[in-house]
């Protein structure tokens, strides 16, 4: 397995008192080509688990277990490691791309940065990447919008941009922190659509982590339930959400409206269609 986590337990040091828990022995498994999606309510352990993965929890964060990636363990790396390993093998799509995208910084040039610094290429070597990326993202008149900044693009365009600098070292996992939040439905099926193209065509491992099952329903191979830091249940996406074993998951299938029940039926079923 391309990434194998094992009893993998997350506390917070307290200012005053003992540190406090907040995932709770998470073990996941994923290999290239896979999608495994991370489903639960806000303060579920969701982005704190992706976060240890990638090697950014906080200084006050004190993780325990295993996170192997191709047979070395992410928790013992030096920061010196770790900044190897992220781009270069995991990318990181974040929730917000405005906030997460240099606004005083053409899009072009922000992901050129890591192609520069890490590639040992020249600027003109660069560009040419920089707009096979935005190609690939199916950003409309790439080649225009490399001078674009962040505001002058709409919510799924800077979206895509941050897909696009996720894989500019060509990773071999992305991990996608609620990518669709704040996009409307049609925009977030585009950006979804994206990542599925890009776990089919270039091999890549996913982690899709939301809040929403109909995001999860979409494209996710495997489904991890995560309630207050804690594996509620695991498994083919299909069964956890056709016949789920968790009271939890079930309640999180009856919060949903009635239509989006019925769609999610649709896409269990095998059929890509809108949620």
């Amino acid at each position: 397995m391309m990434l194998d986590i094992k009893d993998l337990k997350v506390s917070f040091q307290n200012e005053s008192g003992p540190a406090t828990e907040i995932v709770h022995g998470i073990n996941l498994s994923l290999d290239k080509g896979e999608t495994l999606g991370i489903v639960g309510e806000s303060g579920s352990g969701k982005s704190v688990l992706s976060l240890a993965t990638i090697g950014l929890l906080p200084k006050t964060a004190r993780a325990s277990g295993e996170i192997l990636f191709n047979g070395e363990n992410i928790l013992a790396m030096s920061e010196r490691q770790l900044c190897k390993l992220r781009g270069s093998c995991i990318g990181m799509i974040f929730q917000e791309p405005m906030t997460a995208l240099n606004p005083a910084m053409k899009v072009g040039a922000q992901i050129a940065e890591g192609i520069r610094l890490h590639r040992n290429v020249n600027r003109a070597e660069a560009n040419v990447e920089v707009l096979r990326l935005l190609e690939m993202v199916k950003i409309p008149d790439a080649k225009r919008k490399m001078d674009s900044y962040p505001h002058e693009m709409s919510g799924g365009q800077r979206q895509r941009v941050g897909i696009a600098i996720a894989l500019a070292l060509k990773p071999d996992l992305l991990i996608a922190d609620e990518p669709t939040t704040a996009l409307d439905v049609t925009v977030q099926a585009e950006i979804l659509d994206i990542l599925d193209d890009l776990v089919s065509e270039l091999g890549i491992a996913l982690i899709l982590i939301s809040h929403d099952l109909g995001v999860i329903a979409r494209i996710a191979d495997r489904t991890l339930v995560m309630y207050r830091g804690d594996e509620m249940e695991q498994g083919e996406t299909e069964r956890v959400l056709r016949n789920p074993n968790h009271d939890y998951t079930r309640k999180l299938l009856s919060a949903l409206p009635r239509r989006a029940r019925a769609g999610l039926d649709v896409i269990s079923a095998g059929m890509r269609g809108s949620v």
